[in-house]
C-alpha cells in the first residue's frame, strides 16, 4: 500500500538511472579509456562495466532498503510489532520483506537488462539470467543487512556500514576495471568482497563467458550469504518481536 503512493519515484529512477549512468561512464570515460588502452579484457570499455553497474545497482537497492527501512519499521513505526498481532510469525516478516526485495530486484535487472541491451553489452543468450541473478544479488546483501538491523536499537553504525563496506566495495570489486588491473598482493582482498562474485556473475551472463567451477563458487557465495542472512534474521526477528 505504501508502495502505491511512491512507486513513480522509485520507476524513474530503475529507468533513467542505468540510462544516465551507462551513457556517462560508458560513453564518456570510455571513449577516454578506449582512446588509450584500447579494449579492457577484450571488450569495449562500456561493454565492459556495463554488466557490472547492474550488480552494483542490486547491491545498493538490497543496501538501501534494510537498514533504515526495517529499524523503521521495527522501533519508528512499529508496523512489524503490527504484523505479528496477526497470524504472522516473525519468519513470515522476514521473508515477506525479502520476498518483496527481491522482486524490486527483478524488476530492476529487467530494466537494467534491456539498458545494457540497446548499448550492445549483451553478447549471449544467457542474459536473460541477468534479472535473476540481480535478484539473488538483491536478496544476498540484504538479507544479513535486515538481520542486523533488527538487533539495532539506533541508526548510528548504519553510515559506517555504507562508507566502510557498501563504498568500498564499489569502487574496487572489478566493476570498472579488471582484476589484473590490481596489485597482486591486494588481489584476494578484491575477491574476498561479496561484490566481486555478482560482477563476475553478471559478466559470465552478459557475454556468454566463463567456466563452470568459477561460476558455480561465486553462486555459492551468495547463496550462503544469503542462508546465513535468514537464519540470523529468523532469530534476531523472533528476538526483537516476541522474546
Amino acid at each position: 500500500m505504501q508502495f502505491r503512493q511512491t512507486w513513480q519515484g522509485s520507476v524513474y529512477s530503475t529507468v533513467l538511472f542505468p540510462v544516465f549512468y551507462l551513457g556517462a561512464m560508458g560513453l564518456g570515460v570510455g571513449h577516454l579509456v578506449s582512446a588509450h588502452t584500447g579494449l579492457v579484457a577484450g571488450q569495449t570499455y562500456l561493454h565492459f562495466i556495463a554488466p557490472g553497474l547492474l550488480a552494483t545497482t542490486a547491491l545498493q537497492l538490497g543496501e538501501s532498503e534494510s537498514l533504515w527501512p526495517v529499524l523503521e519499521a521495527l522501533k519508528w513505526h512499529r508496523n512489524y510489532h503490527a504484523a505479528v498481532t496477526t497470524p504472522l510469525e516473525p519468519r513470515d516478516v522476514l521473508w515477506g520483506k525479502l520476498a518483496w526485495l527481491a522482486t524490486r530486484g527483478l524488476f530492476t535487472g529487467f530494466v537494467y537488462t534491456i539498458a545494457i541491451g540497446a548499448f550492445g553489452a549483451v553478447q549471449s543468450w544467457w542474459a536473460l539470467t541477468l534479472p535473476f541473478l540481480a535478484a539473488l544479488i538483491t536478496v544476498a546483501v540484504a538479507a544479513p543487512l535486515v538481520a542486523y538491523a533488527a538487533t539495532c536499537e539506533d541508526d548510528s553504525s548504519f553510515a559506517y556500514i555504507y562508507r566502510f563496506a557498501v563504498v568500498p566495495m564499489f569502487l574496487f570489486s572489478a566493476t570498472f576495471y579488471p582484476l589484473s588491473a590490481y596489485p597482486r598482493s591486494l588481489q584476494p582482498i578484491v575477491q574476498f568482497m561479496p561484490l566481486y562474485h555478482a560482477v563476475a556473475l553478471t559478466r559470465a551472463a552478459a557475454f556468454g563467458q566463463g567456466s563452470l567451477g568459477p561460476i558455480t563458487a561465486h553462486l555459492i557465495v551468495l547463496l550462503t550469504m544469503l542462508l546465513a542472512g535468514l537464519w540470523w534474521g529468523q532469530r534476531s526477528m523472533t528476538r526483537r518481536l516476541v522474546d
